[in-house]
């Protein structure tokens, strides 16, 4: 007996589904970005301020963009959590920045397996917003890194 070959619906239905999975991820890291911007703009102060208000308004836009995709695909957006634990306890200026690095390399990591999934127009505003959340990680940071989107990766080739 040999093994028959998925038909092309099949294989699309797989896509899509990967698709909505990863928009549901996406969607789910721009609930928390919004959430962490909301202490890093009451936290952040001079020119600061202005940068984390700016990625506050493009979160917000990115997740509502969002809610409508995974609405498209024939799913039921997830809804923000009530609260996120936060990584680090935010005491200083300093501590700021890297929680507001830390949510760019997140949001970067889950638009890049969003643009693994993805296809035509919304590849390219995962690959669009991949590279916004890098940008920004970059700049709150210091620096960027290798592959954005793909921290654990760059996080290994620091240590070795």
């Amino acid at each position: 007996m040999t093994r028959s070959q998925p038909s092309q619906p099949a294989r699309q239905e797989s896509a899509s589904a990967r698709a909505l999975t990863a928009a549901q991820a996406a969607l789910a890291a721009e609930h928390a970005a919004v959430y962490g911007y909301g202490l890093v703009g009451a936290r952040a102060t001079g020119p600061r301020a202005n940068e984390a208000r700016d990625a506050y308004g493009g979160h917000l836009a990115r997740r509502d963009a969002l809610t409508r995709t995974v609405r498209g695909l024939g799913g039921v957006p997830r809804p923000a959590e009530a609260a996120y634990t936060l990584p680090f306890e935010v005491r200083t200026p300093a501590d700021v920045e890297r929680l507001a690095a830390e949510i760019e390399e997140r949001v970067a990591g889950a638009y890049s397996d969003l643009v693994r999934a993805a296809e035509g127009p919304l590849r390219r505003e995962a690959a669009d917003a991949l590279s916004q959340a890098a940008v920004r990680a970059a700049r709150w940071r210091g620096g960027g890194v290798a592959f954005p989107g793909l921290a654990e990766r760059s996080d290994r080739a620091r240590h070795s």
